[in-house]
């Protein structure tokens, strides 16, 4: 009888080595390249998926100030954080968002898709981003693909 693979945490740095991939935000929705990125970084492309280990490669993202949205939520969708303290709500759209920190949106609709534990920060740490078309991660051969 064959039993079924479990990951383990020992293993995946040894035996299974993480990839590298490039993502080109370039003119690409903002949802649903960040439901594919979040794909990579829980590992749930690899046969070796384990729900409680993190299994996922490393996912660089460039041009991230040229993501797209649809229809008019460039001005109508909100950015909402919070301080903490009563009355702290802070919003801003989008389109000033992009302009004054162009890495967040992409960082925060990643974040959001990833779990809610200990386990989803060290998969968000695996995560690159940058404005421009350069990274400093050539020496990892990274990966192009496709989204």
């Amino acid at each position: 009888m064959q039993r079924t693979y479990v990951a383990k945490n020992e293993e995946i740095g040894k035996s299974w080595n993480r990839d590298w991939f490039v993502v080109d935000a370039d003119g690409k929705r903002l949802g649903r390249m960040a439901s594919k990125i979040a794909v990579i970084l829980q590992g749930k492309h690899k046969p070796i998926y384990t729900p409680h280990v993190d299994t996922g490669d490393y996912v660089i993202v460039i041009n991230a100030e040229k993501i797209d949205l649809t229809g008019d939520k460039w001005d109508k969708k909100l950015f909402q954080r919070h301080s903490g303290y009563i009355g702290g709500l802070k919003e801003m759209t989008y389109r000033r968002l992009v302009g004054h920190r162009p890495t967040l949106p992409v960082r925060e609709a990643v974040r959001r898709m990833l779990p809610k534990n200990k386990l989803g920060k060290r998969m968000l740490r695996k995560l690159k981003i940058y404005e421009g078309p350069a990274h400093p991660h050539a020496a990892q051969q990274p990966k192009e693909i496709a989204i």
